[in-house]
């Protein structure tokens, strides 16, 4: 599976980066790219890094959100990691990295609203 990823400008001059497939050796490079861009084109104050749509996700793939993440953090920009899906989630938690992207929750695409109980 390839990777494509869609940028958007959200308001309180944040962008949105979010990539949809997966992020491995190959295609680690564009997330990487997708970040320093958003750096060069405007001065954002966060960059959103939004995995709901991430499949797949390996050690190259993470040392490029490192990657971006340091980048950022030298022009003074926030990056954080918003609707991880559950599979970015669990590498995240295992490399020790959620806290460096702003512990985010994994996103739930089945996630239902809570039962409400007759007479409760």
């Amino acid at each position: 599976m390839s990777l494509s990823i869609v940028k958007s400008v959200l308001p309180g001059s944040v962008v949105e980066i979010s990539p949809r497939g997966e992020i491995d050796v190959d295609t680690a490079y564009e997330v990487r790219e997708a970040v320093a861009e958003a750096l060069a084109k405007s001065h954002p104050r966060r960059i959103e890094l939004n995995m709901r749509l991430v499949t797949f996700i390996d050690s190259v793939g993470i040392s490029a959100m490192v990657a971006g993440f340091q980048t950022a953090e030298v022009s003074g920009v926030k990056l954080v990691v918003t609707e991880p899906s559950r599979f970015v989630h669990r590498q995240l938690w295992v490399a020790g990295l959620l806290g460096l992207f702003g512990a985010p929750e994994p996103y739930f695409a089945q996630a239902a609203a809570p039962e409400v109980l007759p007479g409760g």
